[in-house]
């Protein structure tokens, strides 16, 4: 025998001659573990007892941890989906220190129910409170943006909509990639949550005592939390909120299913349909009539503290210039149907007189025969409407709808600059554009224009500023603008840098406005702007208010002379008092006032 061999053979029997205890051990079979520090890994292969997966058998202390960690997360993740609200600023640690009911009950259902109706339970159980938790994260977002929660029914379309705005900020490798995420996410969440209800199942059955015991204890605790209103950093102990929530979304599933029909019954009721075409806006004939929208401009820009002072001394600058260059100006409030997003639903809403509150309502109006401002405008004969509206970058069928001779789109303004975060087109651009293009021609009919600003449109980052207006040209110049200007990614991790770029955009978008007016501006000039919705709450902070500013310009004295009973405030800045009406209730008194029932 070599050398090698008696180095691995220690004591051999063969040659001793002698029994030694090891020699008596009976030898291994093929099926036991092999010989040598790491003859283990041999089983991978299939010839020996222990494979990769069988380490709980050798680290057994390992195993019983792992054991132990997996069922703590797992309980810990079904508490998280009872407890998570759906709205971020209501994520403290207090909303994780409660007593849930629905988790209370369901614990004593499944410990009293049969074993195969206990394990069809925990799985059905499991996968809803995965959805449930999913839909709470998609609140979440809906909250952020648009100050309340997802619909159900009406809103689905809106996620398409969010799909687009990702493939035109990251390219469509970026959609692509945010979608499958999404996905991803959303089987996850589903997955982990029944693994996890079928896992803690498995524990309560099989301490069958102890957790009846600990249910019964939770149980008093919560009918006394309850009785008695105890509380929990101002939050209280006792919770049936997924209860409330789940009660809530069939509410709204019911109002959603019924609000066809409601709207239905509104959008018969015009009362200018019959109205013939020589009795319709008799007051403004002659007169061109631009209904100008400001992107977010909300009532927070001028009634909030830190914005205030700066929004307030550009209303009264220009309101001064205004006036200087002959014009007066009156203003109110108007309540807009969204918050945060959604300007296509405020805009119809204004030009409809009806509640556009969601997409489905904005689907039928805009694929029935109801007369807008813009259609009853076109109806006289007397006015060619047009549409300013550069925020559109692709096919808009529902421009037909809205009664517009031509549409000015992002393409079709001969601008030759960059975009500005989601803004296509600077406002000042596009408001010489609008001279260029119809405005400045001689010859021509009245206008009637419908305009929409966007540069106050989210992010607020970088922003345009004003230049002489002989400088524009085909609007390279603002490479050099948007150079100077701020990285919406560094601006958005500090809501107070946020707050301060929205403010310098609309800054921006009234200093465009006035200083057009006051350059092109005539005797036949009637101008009507107005915010479309509040902005994000993040710039709103708290507010639930829908309000916006609305105001007339004109330099004909006859055309405020119409609306005095309106009481509205002088100037472009509204009273703090001044009237407030719903938006949808502005084309009727508008068309009334300049109505021959108006003179």
């Amino acid at each position: 025998m070599s050398l090698f061999t008696r180095s691995r053979q220690p004591l051999d029997t063969a040659e001793s001659g002698e029994e030694t205890e090891e020699s008596r051990a009976p030898k291994p079979s093929s099926d036991s573990a092999p010989p040598g520090r790491f003859g283990w890994i041999r089983k991978i292969g299939g010839s020996g007892p222990y494979g990769w997966f069988d380490w709980r058998r050798r680290y057994p202390r390992t195993a019983r941890g792992v054991t132990v960690g997996t069922t703590v997360l797992a309980g810990a993740l079904l508490l998280f989906a009872l407890l998570v609200p759906n709205r971020l600023e209501r994520l403290g640690p207090e909303a994780f220190f409660r007593l849930p009911a629905e988790g209370i009950l369901l614990t004593g259902l499944l410990l009293a129910v049969p074993p195969r109706s206990r394990r069809l339970l925990a799985v059905a159980s499991g996968a809803l409170l995965g959805l449930l938790t999913v839909l709470k994260f998609v609140d979440m977002g809906f909250y952020s943006v648009l100050a309340r929660p997802f619909d159900l029914v009406l809103d689905w379309i809106l996620l398409d909509d969010a799909a687009e705005f990702v493939r035109e900020s990251f390219g469509r490798t970026g959609q692509v990639l945010a979608m499958a995420g999404v996905i991803v996410l959303f089987v996850a969440v589903l997955v982990l949550m029944t693994l996890a209800m079928v896992r803690v199942t498995n524990l309560m059955v099989g301490h069958r005592q102890v957790a009846t015991r600990t249910t019964l204890i939770l149980g008093t605790a919560w009918i006394t939390s309850m009785t008695l209103g105890i509380q929990v950093g101002g939050v209280p102990l006792a919770t049936k909120g997924n209860a409330e929530f789940v009660n809530n979304r069939v509410d709204q599933v019911r109002a959603g299913l019924k609000d066809g029909r409601i709207f239905e019954k509104q959008a018969a009721v015009d009362a200018f349909a019959k109205t013939p075409p020589d009795q319709l806006l008799t007051g403004l004939r002659g007169k061109d009539v631009l209904f100008t929208f400001i992107e977010s401009y909300g009532r927070v820009a001028i009634d909030d503290p830190a914005m205030a002072p700066q929004i307030d001394a550009a209303l009264k600058e220009g309101t001064s210039s205004l006036k200087a260059a002959g014009f007066e100006s009156r203003s109110a409030w108007l309540k807009s149907p969204v918050t945060g997003a959604g300007s296509w639903l405020a805009h119809s809403t204004f030009l409809s007189g009806l509640w556009i509150k969601n997409q489905q309502r904005y689907r039928s109006l805009t694929t029935s025969d109801r007369a807008t401002l813009n259609s009853y405008f076109r109806k006289t004969g007397a006015w060619r409407t047009v549409g300013v509206v550069p925020g559109v970058r692709r096919a808009w069928p529902e421009g037909r709808f809205f009664a517009l001779d031509h549409i000015y789109d992002s393409e079709h303004l001969g601008y030759q600059g960059p975009y500005f975060s989601w803004t296509p087109v600077p406002d000042q651009f596009s408001l010489e554009a609008f001279q260029r293009l119809e405005h400045g021609k001689k010859d021509r009919k009245p206008i009637m224009a419908e305009i929409i600003l966007a540069s106050s449109h989210n992010p607020w980052s970088p922003i345009a500023r004003m230049i002489d207006w002989d400088d524009l040209g085909d609007g390279s110049v603002f490479h050099g603008i948007k150079k100077e200007g701020t990285d919406p990614k560094e601006v958005w991790q500090d809501p107070e840098r946020v707050r301060t770029e929205y403010r310098r955009a609309i800054e921006y978008s009234l200093h465009s406005l006035t200083e057009w007016v006051e350059r092109y501006g005539t005797d036949d000039t009637v101008l009507v702007f107005l915010g479309d919705h509040q902005p994000v709450p993040t710039v709103t902070a708290g507010s639930t208010s829908k309000d916006v500013p609305v105001t007339i310009v004109a330099r004909d004295p006859k055309v405020l002379d119409r609306i005095a009973d309106w009481h509205w405030t002088d100037g472009l800045k509204p009273a703090e008092n001044a009237p407030t009406w719903g938006m949808d209730r502005f084309r009727d008194r508008f068309m009334t006032a300049y109505g021959p029932q108006g003179e």
